[in-house]
C-alpha cells in the first residue's frame, strides 16, 4: 500500500477486513473481498468495503429455511469463535426466530487454526447429552473436518442426527476429489451449502484451462470463480474511469503522517484522489462473469444470491436442491425462476430426498430424550373428587381414569419409546391447585403434567399444551322444579304486559277504523250502544278474519291491512309457543344463566383448585365474598339444597357427571367460556407436537370416543334435566310491529281530520248553525262535530238511478187501470229505457 494502490482484493478473514476497512476508508481505496463475508461489515460503517460474493446473511437464511422445511424447531450451533462465524450464528438465530425456531445451545470453539481435538471432544460430549439432534456447523474447513472426525468417533454421525455445514465443507468437496476415505466416512449424510454459479460455456472453458494449468492436482471451488470475477470488476471500473477522463493521482494524508511512535510507516501512505469515482464505477458493474450476472443492489449485495444444497454421499456429493433469495427452496435452478414473481409460500418449497447420517432416508425426528433416556417425571393431580378423571388406587402405584387412559393410548402411537413415571401432586385432602401443578413444569420439578388440565391463558404463558382431547367450558348449575299444566296454561305464551298491549291495540285499531268509516259506512252507524258493540266486535273478530263489517274508506282499508298483518304474526307466534309449552317438559328456576348471577348478589359455588375462582373474579368482576369453595359433588348438592349458594359454576365434564346422579338440578343458560383439556409440557417441547398428532389420530379412529364412553357415559338424567326454559314472548319481540301499526293509525287519523277541517271550512255561512253574529268557540266545535257525525250519502251510480226510476214508474202504473197499464207497457217497450 506504500506504492500508491488504487484498489485492494482481499483479505480472506473478516477480522482482517474490519482492520483494513478503516484504513481503506482513510485512503479512499476500494477494498473488495470474496471470502470476508461477515454480515456485520456494513457499508454504512465501511463505505469503501465491497463483498463480491453473497455474505453469510443469505447463507444463514438458507439454513433457517431448511430447518423450517423439515419441521424442526431447535438446533445446536457449533462455530469458531471469530468475528465471521460468531456474527453468522447471531444472524442464524434471528432468521430461525422469524420462523418460530431457535438455537438451543451454542458451542464456541477456538478460532482456526488453534482448535484442538480436546476442545471439540469436550463440546460434543455436552451436545450428546442434549435433546436436539439438529447440528449446524459454521467454521473454516480445517476446524470443520476436525469436528466431523470427532463426531464420527463418538457415534454422532449415526441414525437420528442431522448435520448442516456452511460452505466450508463444500469447498473441501470441490477442491479435493476424490476425498480421502477417512474424510468421506466422517461426513456421510451431512448437508452443506455451495454458492450457486450457473452453468455456461464460458465457465466450462475456464475450468478446462484451469485443469490444464494445475494438471488436475487441485479442484476449483466457486470462491475461485468469485476471485476471477472480482479482478475483472476492478479492471472494467478502472478502464471506465480512464475513458471518462478520470486520472490516477494520489495525495499525502496529513492525518496519517502526523501519527508518530508507531512501527507502521503510515507517513508513506497516500490517499487515492479518484477513490470515490472508482468505487462508484465498481458498484455500477453490470456484466456477465463466471459466476453469472454480476450486479449490485442498493445494499451493495450481489443481486440474486443463491446456493446449491449438497448431500455428502459415498465418496462424493449429491445435489438435492437449491436455495435462492428469490423463491426459497427449489429443485429447479434459480436462474430459470428469476423471470417469475417471487413465491416463498411453504407449498412452493421443495427438495429431493436426502440420505441422512446412518443411511436413513426418512426425515429424522430431530430430538431425543435428554440425559440418555432418563424417565420423564409426569405430574398428575391427587384428586379427592371426580376421580373418574384421575384415580390413584389406594395402597398401590396404579393410576387410572379417563385422562390417564387417553394419555396411555396416545403414547402408544408415538414412533419412539416414551419412558415415564407418574408423580402425584397434592395432599389427598382437597383437590390441588392446578396452576401450582402446571407451574412445577416451569420450575423443572415435572417434565409434563397429565390430567384434567384446562387450557387457559395464564397457563399457556408458562407451558405448551397439546391439542384438547375433550371440550370444556364453564356452565351454571342451579336447582329447578318442574312446571305442571294448569287451567291457565293457555295464557303462558305471552307475558302480562304483552297481553295488555295486544288488547289495547285491538281497541285502538277498532276505534280508528270506526272513526274513519263512521260518516260513509252504514254498518258503523246507529245508536251509541250499538256502535260501541260494533267497535268491540270488529276489533276482536280480526283475530279470526271473520268480521262481517265491510270497510269503504281508503284510509280504513290501509289501517286494517297493516293490523291484519300484525295479527297474523302475533297469532302464529302464540300458536307455536303454546305448542312448545304443552309438549315439552318445562323446568323453572330464577337463575337463567351467568347474566342473572352477575346482576344479583347471590352466592356462587366453585370447585376447589380449578381456575373458576380466578376467572369469576378477574374477568367477571364478581367479589370474592360471593364465592364459596366446594370440594365434591356431595358438597355441591348440599349447598344447593340448603340455598347456601344460588348456583354452582364448573366445567362441563364435571357438571355432566354431577347431573348424572342429581336430577333435581339443571344447567341454566349456555356455556359462557370455550376451552378444552390438554396435556402440558415445557415450552418448545417437541412432545407437545407429537402428542397432539397422536390425539388427532385417536379422534379420527374413534378410540377417543370409546374411552369417553367407558368412563363418562352415565345415566341420561343430565340430558333430561338440561332442557332450557321456553321463554315467554314479551313485548320487546313485537314492539316494532306495534310501532308500525300505531304510526299508521296516527297518520290515517291526521289525514282524515285534515280532510274534515278542509271540507268544514268550505261550507257557506248560511249552512252553519249560528244564532249570534259571533259564533262561540264551543258552538263552532259542536257544529264541527255534528258535521263529522253527519251521514254522507254515497253518490248513486247510473244503474241504481235507473232502478229507482223504474220503481217510481211502477208505482204510478199500479194506480191506473189495466188498460192504461198495458198501454204504458207497450209505449215503454217501444221507447226503450230512455
Amino acid at each position: 500500500m506504500e506504492t500508491d494502490t488504487v484498489a485492494i482484493i482481499g483479505p480472506q478473514s473478516s477480522e482482517m477486513a474490519h482492520v483494513l476497512s478503516n484504513l481503506a476508508n482513510e485512503l479512499q481505496v476500494p477494498l473488495l473481498s470474496f471470502t470476508a463475508l461477515d454480515p456485520s461489515l456494513s457499508p454504512l460503517q465501511y463505505p469503501f468495503f465491497v463483498q463480491t460474493a453473497p455474505n453469510d446473511e443469505f447463507q444463514m437464511t438458507a439454513i433457517a429455511e431448511m430447518v423450517s422445511y423439515f419441521s424442526w424447531s431447535e438446533v445446536i450451533a457449533i462455530f469458531s469463535d471469530d468475528d465471521q462465524s460468531r456474527n453468522g450464528i447471531i444472524t442464524l438465530g434471528d432468521k430461525l426466530a422469524d420462523r418460530r425456531c431457535r438455537i438451543s445451545y451454542k458451542a464456541a470453539l477456538p478460532p482456526e487454526p488453534s482448535a484442538k481435538r480436546g476442545d471439540v471432544l469436550r463440546e460434543l460430549n455436552k451436545i450428546q447429552m442434549m435433546e436436539s439432534r439438529i447440528i449446524v456447523l459454521h467454521s473454516f474447513s480445517r476446524t470443520g473436518l476436525l469436528v466431523f472426525e470427532v463426531a464420527k468417533s463418538l457415534g454422532m454421525m449415526g441414525k437420528g442426527y442431522v448435520w448442516i455445514a456452511s460452505t466450508s465443507l463444500s469447498t473441501v468437496l470441490d477442491s479435493f476429489y476424490p476425498l480421502k476415505p477417512e474424510i468421506a466416512n466422517s461426513i456421510q449424510g451431512a448437508l452443506t451449502l455451495r454458492p450457486h454459479t450457473p452453468d455456461s460455456k464460458r465457465k466450462r472453458d475456464f475450468m478446462s484451462r484451469w485443469n490444464q494449468l494445475s494438471n488436475g492436482s487441485i479442484g476449483f471451488n466457486p470462491y475461485g470463480l468469485y476471485a476471477y470475477d472480482t479482478v475483472w470488476m476492478i479492471a472494467r471500473a478502472v478502464r471506465l474511469l480512464l475513458d471518462q477522463g478520470g486520472k490516477i493521482s494520489f495525495s499525502n494524508d496529513t492525518r496519517l503522517g502526523g501519527i508518530s511512535g508507531s512501527t507502521l510507516n503510515l507517513s508513506a501512505l497516500n490517499a487515492f484522489d479518484g477513490g470515490k469515482q472508482l468505487l462508484s464505477k465498481i458498484l455500477e458493474t453490470n456484466m456477465t462473469g463466471l459466476t453469472g450476472h454480476v450486479q449490485f443492489n442498493q445494499d451493495r449485495s450481489r443481486i440474486n444470491p443463491s446456493y446449491d444444497i449438497i448431500n455428502a454421499v459415498g465418496n462424493g456429493q449429491r445435489l438435492v436442491g437449491y436455495w435462492s433469495n428469490h423463491t426459497g427452496l427449489s429443485i429447479v435452478p434459480p436462474e430459470t425462476l428469476y423471470s417469475e414473481k417471487p413465491n416463498r409460500s411453504s407449498s412452493n418449497q421443495h427438495l429431493d430426498k436426502v440420505v441422512w447420517p446412518g443411511g436413513e432416508t426418512a426425515r429424522p425426528r430431530g430430538w431425543v430424550f435428554p440425559n440418555n433416556g432418563r424417565e420423564l417425571r409426569i405430574g398428575i393431580p391427587r384428586r379427592v373428587s371426580y376421580r373418574d378423571f384421575v384415580l390413584l388406587v389406594n395402597g398401590t402405584d396404579k393410576v387410572q381414569g379417563y385422562c390417564i387412559d387417553v394419555f396411555l393410548a396416545a403414547i402408544k402411537l408415538l414412533p419412539y419409546a416414551f419412558p415415564y413415571r407418574f408423580i402425584p401432586f397434592g395432599d389427598g385432602h382437597k383437590n390441588p391447585s392446578y396452576y401450582e401443578l402446571v407451574n412445577k413444569i416451569k420450575s423443572g420439578v415435572f417434565d409434563g403434567v397429565v390430567g384434567d388440565i384446562a387450557i387457559v391463558t395464564n397457563r399457556t404463558r408458562i407451558v405448551d399444551f397439546t391439542l384438547p382431547y375433550i371440550e370444556s367450558g364453564l356452565v351454571v348449575v342451579a336447582p329447578v322444579k318442574k312446571i305442571s299444566s294448569s287451567a291457565w296454561s293457555f295464557a303462558r305464551p305471552f307475558t302480562p304486559l304483552m297481553w295488555a298491549v295486544t288488547a289495547a291495540f285491538f281497541l285502538i285499531v277498532g276505534s280508528v277504523v270506526w272513526i274513519l268509516e263512521h260518516r260513509r259506512n252504514d254498518e258503523f252507524r246507529g245508536p251509541p250502544k250499538q256502535q260501541f258493540v260494533t267497535i268491540l266486535w270488529f276489533s276482536f273478530s280480526t283475530m279470526f278474519f271473520s268480521h262481517r263489517e265491510n270497510t269503504v274508506s281508503s284510509l280504513g282499508r290501509l289501517v286494517l291491512i297493516i293490523w291484519l298483518f300484525v295479527v297474523l304474526i302475533i297469532n302464529s307466534s302464540y300458536t307455536a309457543s303454546l305448542t312448545s309449552f304443552l309438549t315439552v317438559q318445562q323446568l323453572s328456576s330464577p337463575i337463567k344463566g351467568i347474566d342473572t348471577l352477575i346482576g344479583s348478589n347471590e352466592r356462587i359455588g366453585f370447585q376447589v383448585g380449578s381456575f373458576t375462582e380466578g376467572y369469576l373474579m378477574e374477568e367477571l368482576n364478581i367479589p370474592k365474598s360471593r364465592l364459596v369453595p366446594l370440594g365434591s359433588p356431595e358438597e355441591y348438592a348440599l349447598a344447593l339444597e340448603r340455598r347456601n349458594v344460588a348456583a354452582v359454576i364448573d366445567e362441563r365434564p364435571y357438571v355432566d357427571l354431577f347431573l348424572s346422579e342429581h336430577c333435581e338440578f339443571s344447567v341454566r343458560g349456555q356455556e359462557f367460556t370455550k376451552s378444552g383439556w390438554g396435556f402440558a409440557f415445557p415450552r418448545d417441547s417437541p412432545l407437545a407436537i407429537d402428542m397432539s398428532t397422536a390425539i388427532l389420530s385417536l379422534s379420527e379412529n374413534g378410540e377417543l370416543q370409546k374411552i369417553h364412553d367407558r368412563w363418562l357415559s352415565k345415566s341420561a338424567c343430565s340430558s333430561e334435566n338440561s332442557e332450557d326454559d321456553i321463554e315467554q314472548l314479551d313485548l320487546k319481540s313485537f314492539w316494532g310491529l306495534f310501532v308500525i301499526c300505531g304510526i299508521a293509525c296516527m297518520l290515517a287519523l291526521l289525514v282524515y281530520f285534515w280532510l274534515m277541517f278542509r271540507k268544514f271550512s268550505l261550507l257557506p255561512p248560511e249552512e252553519l248553525d249560528t244564532t249570534s253574529p259571533s259564533t262561540s268557540r264551543s258552538t263552532r266545535l259542536q257544529t264541527f262535530l255534528s258535521f263529522v257525525d253527519e251521514k254522507v250519502e254515497k253518490p248513486k251510480s247510473s244503474s241504481k238511478r235507473k232502478r229507482e226510476s223504474m220503481s217510481r214508474i211502477g208505482y204510478h202504473i199500479n194506480d191506473e187501470s189495466p188498460h192504461r197499464s198495458g198501454r204504458m207497457d207497450r209505449n215503454m217497450s217501444q221507447n226503450g229505457d230512455s
